[in-house]
């Protein structure tokens, strides 16, 4: 089976037997691909390391994605058995980190990754049998018994997101590179960011009970905002932009920083991104298997703290404020230049989706209009925090 490209699933089209037959393609794509990821792990002792302190060992997110199928299904009463219920509860919580969660190893018993390996094989086969059998009507809803197989497919791609990411902050001697996670094998000269107009608009994000998407309960709801122009990076920040807030002491300097921010910095004593390294020879970045010598066209991998920091820093060197986009700002910058949705791409427009690279490429690579990256490459923070829409239940 090709893993890649996938596409997501429109609820509202087609026949019955088209749409069992592209979820169950869909699901056995997305829990082949997740497994796949697990495979850069180099013996059963990395599996239960814990990456980041924050989290549980990687064992716990290989089972995770499975047992939530299978809570699920039990809470939409689509089955009245479970199949193995110390596994449904181990595997249940602590993904990120909350107040109720016990993230003392000493007091969990993980189970033997290929017990684990024969948990998902049976989730699987149990999720295929109600793909097969299920009654479906179009268009498939909230009320759907379909809903809950495609919350699971969703939340498992979430997860095949971010436990590379965890995958990548292990130690090098427990990951071994795999060809199917294709790194971009090019740096590119540097480019010299620009800030370009953009004209504002009366943004209107709205998303139906009967839209054609899956999605997220906090997706839903209206929000209407007046946007006023604004300038916006022709780029992504890359490396090189990054390296010039290092240089100048941009971690040892307080007043580039947020008092979280500062506090973050101190408490991690950063003095770089996570992902950077450096040595006698220079500066090196960390993929999810491997180091290479840095690419400085790539985009620099930031967290939202660092993120502002930057920009504060940018601001003192212009001497023009500059701040991370409003959510709002971003959709009105994606709005006017990306047109056509996912699913009805014939190839990916940016490196997204793993159609192009398991890695980021340059900054230059996939234009937009004058800008590039308005989506994809890396994830891309904004000023403002995710919130529910008017309308939100």
């Amino acid at each position: 089976m090709q893993l890649t490209p996938t596409r997501n699933i429109l609820l509202n089209q087609g026949s019955v037997e088209e749409k069992r037959s592209e979820i169950r393609d869909y699901f056995l794509k997305t829990y082949s691909l997740y497994e796949k990821l697990f495979e850069l792990l180099k013996d059963e002792q990395s599996y239960y390391l814990t990456a980041d302190p924050l989290r549980h060992p990687l064992v716990f997110y290989f089972g995770h994605t499975a047992s939530f199928f299978i809570n699920k299904l039990v809470l939409a009463k689509l089955i009245d058995k479970r199949i193995n219920p110390t596994f449904e509860s181990i595997f249940a919580i602590g993904v990120d980190e909350m107040s109720w969660d016990d993230l003392n190893q000493s007091h969990y018993k993980w189970p033997r990754i290929e017990e684990v390996r024969l948990y998902r094989e049976a989730v699987k086969v149990k999720v295929l049998e109600l793909i097969d059998t299920l009654p479906l009507t179009l268009p498939i809803t909230w009320e759907s018994p379909f809903w809950a197989i495609m919350m699971g497919i969703e939340h498992e791609r979430i997860h095949l997101e971010t436990s590379s990411v965890l995958i990548r902050q292990l130690p090098l001697e427990h990951v071994v590179p795999n060809d199917f996670w294709k790194v971009c094998p090019f740096d590119t000269p540097v480019v010299e960011n620009s800030l370009l107009h953009v004209t504002g608009k009366t943004l209107r994000l709205e998303k139906k009970r009967d839209d054609a998407l899956y999605g997220w309960d906090n997706e839903y709801g209206l929000h209407v905002k007046e946007v006023k122009d604004f300038k916006a990076s022709k780029y992504l920040v890359s490396n090189a932009e990054f390296l010039g807030f290092i240089e100048e002491g941009g971690y040892e300097n307080e007043r580039f920083w947020n008092e979280e921010g500062w506090k973050w910095k101190c408490y991690k004593n950063a003095t770089m991104p996570l992902f950077w390294r450096k040595d006698a020879q220079g500066y090196r970045l960390r993929l999810m298997a491997e180091e290479i010598d840095m690419p400085w066209s790539w985009p620099v991998e930031i967290n939202y703290l660092e993120a502002k920091a930057f920009c504060n820093w940018k601001s003192a060197q212009t001497g023009k404020p500059i701040r991370l986009p409003s959510e709002e700002e971003w959709y009105v910058l994606r709005d006017l230049h990306v047109k056509v949705d996912e699913p009805f791409w014939e190839k990916a427009p940016a490196n997204t989706n793993l159609e192009y690279f398991a890695s980021s490429v340059p900054v230059d690579t996939f234009a937009f209009g004058d800008f590039y990256d308005v989506i994809g490459n890396v994830w891309q923070w904004s000023e403002t925090p995710i919130n529910g829409f008017d309308g939100f239940c």
